[in-house]
């Protein structure tokens, strides 16, 4: 978990990058930018505000070889050994961006990279480096007094409510290529900034694999359990699911489908379901692995414990405990209608 609240930029430098293959060129500042209270905080909600909305899906640097040959993971360690080479440092970044600038609709624009101190990750204050670049340019109308009247004039600037590209590579992990969050609001060309200029790859720690697993068995329930079942068996499922992940510090696949397949007709599907899928979310092979907070956290917020009926009723199964469902709610059939129907059984109704 990342917090950037109390996170203060140390330096930054701003430097131009143009289009390669229209040989636009590289201008690069000769000193760092001299910052201000003022500036300080726009430049943190512009920098910062994408990672605080974006679900935390963590990044490492990669390379087919070994991580030295990957360019900036060698300028980010030699950064990090000497915080005060971040200015020198930033123009062979801003080199290395344009020589990945080689499409044609890749677009120029700022470059600006911050040497960033006090960034809380899992509650540990950990130096980064963010990389930020701003392309689209926007009109905006400024006014000035002419006498007796106003002028209006058009220039042109950037919307400093939306980032158009960044990354933060945290001082965490170097061995296996720090710990990287990338933003990318722009994507046009995907590759020239995540694989091109960054190279990089998913992280596949904690996070990752119980993202992945809880969205695996979300779509299982919808593929599997809905059609085996129903709605609200679908619905229960990932109640359950969610809940074994809540109440397990590691995650082993045999205890999680005994616990939480009530249908033990499933759990060959399920696991057949694995097979055929799991490569997808990267889990073909993980049956055991530490479970994150956050993730399942994350998870149970998208949740939709929603029965929409056609007859334009809705049941939401608000139930911290699965077992309630089958407490509180039963599915019947009804001869005379022809109809199915949910009994729903409770002491009083709730005000607003």
């Amino acid at each position: 978990m990342i917090n950037l609240y109390p996170t203060h930029i140390e330096s930054l430098s701003i430097h131009r990058v143009g289009n390669k293959s229209k040989s636009e060129g590289v201008f690069f500042s000769e000193n760092p930018y001299k910052l201000n209270d003022e500036i300080l905080g726009l430049l943190k909600e512009y920098f910062f505000k994408p990672f605080r909305d974006k679900e935390e899906n963590y990044l490492r640097f990669d390379d087919d070889v070994d991580l030295e040959f990957n360019e900036l993971y060698k300028i980010a360690a030699e950064v990090f050994t000497n915080p005060n080479s971040i200015h020198e440092n930033s123009k062979k970044i801003a080199t290395h961006l344009f020589e990945q600038s080689n499409h044609p609709h890749i677009k120029p624009g700022e470059v600006y990279v911050a040497y960033l101190q006090d960034v809380v990750l899992d509650n540990e204050k950990v130096d980064a480096i963010g990389i930020f670049k701003s392309e689209l340019k926007h009109d905006f109308l400024q006014f000035e007094d002419a006498g007796n009247d106003i002028n209006i004039l058009i220039q042109q600037g950037i919307n400093i409510n939306k980032l158009d590209k960044g990354c933060l590579i945290m001082n965490k992990n170097q061995s296996d290529g720090y710990k990287i969050l990338s933003v990318d609001s722009n994507r046009y060309d995907t590759k020239y900034w995540l694989e091109n200029f960054l190279n990089v790859d998913a992280l596949t720690d904690e996070n990752f694999f119980t993202k992945k697993y809880l969205k695996f068995c979300k779509d299982f329930a919808k593929d599997v359990v809905l059609p085996a079942e129903d709605k609200k068996e679908e619905v229960m499922f990932m109640n359950r699911a969610v809940n074994h992940f809540a109440k397990n510090d590691e995650f082993e696949e045999t205890n999680f489908l005994n616990e939480v397949m009530e249908n033990p007709d499933l759990i060959p599907e399920f696991k057949h379901y694995k097979v055929e899928k799991g490569p997808k979310y990267s889990i073909e092979d993980v049956s055991n692995f530490p479970i994150a907070n956050k993730a399942v956290s994350d998870a149970r917020k998208k949740m939709k414990n929603v029965i929409n009926l056609d007859t334009n009723v809705q049941i939401k199964m608000d139930f911290i405990n699965p077992e309630s469902a089958d407490k509180f709610v039963e599915k019947g059939w009804d001869e005379e209608r022809q109809m199915y129907y949910y009994l729903v059984y409770f002491n009083k109704e709730e005000k607003n």
